[in-house]
């Protein structure tokens, strides 16, 4: 049965986030965004708070919650602006749940720990310039060098690309199955900043999260040894879908998120925005903009949080991990929208955060999946078409709490 009630520890996890965004990013933000300002040191203060291990178990640095608690910091850091939220997802949704999930207790130690600890700053590397959704349309090759591999590739589009100290590298390890476009040649690597060869840039003129560091990182025969291939040889497709249903998950609950922020911010303007003698919260039409907003909100709640459950109890979670995404992200940039008309002429300007928002959340509708990917997989899953596998991991202070 599903309890759709908080523990008293996730209430003040969830109180801790709200505090450390109103009194650590509110203020500066629109400054921030104004000026493209990436400020490492916001991300030493989540450290501080223990944010960026929050669902890593204890044994490796982390703080030891479950996923639900993992969706409430989502949400609450996106509520205040999507910067914060992407960092968790590339960090913890796509880099470090994995290298949990797939990798060696020596790679645990080696990488886990201090990026739990938030010592290290991860990322994920799949996009290529050629190839998004298109996942055996990428470039990127490894061959074998004795006991190493030697890696060559472009990654486009990545959070923190320029920033990270630690990345997952995807890329053909057998060059027959690349021809073929066979997924089951595709390999994971895990690959430090300090690697002869590697390089990075920041990418610059983004419409929205300007906040935030999204850059490209290339490898130019940069030599790992085979230690650091994540998983099997092979498995990296696997790898890289276990990855983005938890990128999904983080990003459903990061755009309820937007869509609460968006209601609160249209509630508050409603209230105090005068019109003809009275204010516009009178308005049948500014009530009809709200209610929408307050149900899209509650619908892409439920939606996480029915996800996170589903994890947490170790069900199959990739449809309802995409039904949310989907969902949430598309009511996110229809509750901004709608929130810059209540505002009127002030919402088209940064006096006020809802053209932010509006700019922000339109770039989760792309990616861990477009909304039209997400819409013929719901389709193929509702037509048989598509089989949900068994989940890979349970995380073990879940169960320790004997939910």
């Amino acid at each position: 049965m599903i309890d759709l009630e908080l523990t008293e520890e996730q209430l003040a996890l969830q109180k801790t986030v709200r505090e450390f965004c109103d009194g650590e990013i509110a203020p500066y933000i629109k400054e921030w965004d104004e000026k493209s300002h990436f400020d490492r040191r916001v991300f030493d203060k989540m450290a501080d708070l223990g944010l960026l291990g929050v669902c890593i178990p204890e044994e490796y640095g982390g703080a030891g919650f479950d996923y639900i608690s993992l969706g409430l910091v989502c949400e609450e850091l996106e509520a205040c602006d999507t910067f914060l939220r992407v960092a968790m997802s590339v960090h913890v949704g796509l880099n470090s749940l994995s290298v949990y999930s797939w990798g060696t207790e020596e790679q645990k130690q080696r990488y886990l720990v201090p990026q739990a600890k938030g010592e290290k700053l991860a990322t994920f590397g799949l996009t290529e310039p050629n190839a998004g959704s298109d996942v055996v349309g990428m470039r990127s090759y490894a061959k074998r060098d004795g006991d190493d591999w030697i890696l060559n590739g472009e990654k486009m589009w990545i959070s923190l690309g320029d920033v990270a100290d630690n990345f997952l590298f995807f890329c053909w390890t057998d060059l027959e199955k690349q021809k073929a476009r066979d997924h089951r040649g595709i390999s994971c690597f895990i690959v430090e900043r300090s690697m002869a060869g590697f390089t990075s840039g920041t990418l610059h003129g983004k419409m929205g999260i300007k906040a935030g560091n999204t850059g490209y990182f290339s490898l130019q025969d940069v030599r790992v040894p085979k230690e650091n291939m994540l998983g099997e040889e092979g498995e990296g497709f696997k790898i890289a879908m276990f990855s983005l249903e938890n990128g999904r998950y983080t990003v459903a609950s990061g755009a309820t998120g937007v869509i609460r922020a968006s209601r609160d911010a249209s509630v508050a303007y409603a209230n105090t925005r005068e019109v003809q003698g009275q204010t516009i919260a009178n308005f049948q039409l500014v009530k009809q903009k709200i209610a929408e907003m307050e149900a899209d909100y509650q619908m892409a709640h439920l939606l996480w949080l029915k996800c996170g459950w589903l994890k947490n109890e170790g069900k199959p979670s990739a449809k309802a991990a995409s039904l949310a995404k989907w969902q949430a992200t598309t009511r996110s940039e229809k509750a901004a929208s709608m929130a810059i008309e209540v505002h009127g002429a002030n919402g088209y300007t940064n006096d006020y955060p809802v053209e932010r928002y509006l700019r922000n959340c339109k770039a989760a509708v792309i990616y861990e999946g477009t909304r039209d990917i997400h819409t013929l997989m719901q389709a193929d899953w509702a037509l048989g078409l598509k089989k949900e596998k068994p989940a890979r991991v349970v995380l073990p202070a879940y169960k320790a709490a004997g939910a």
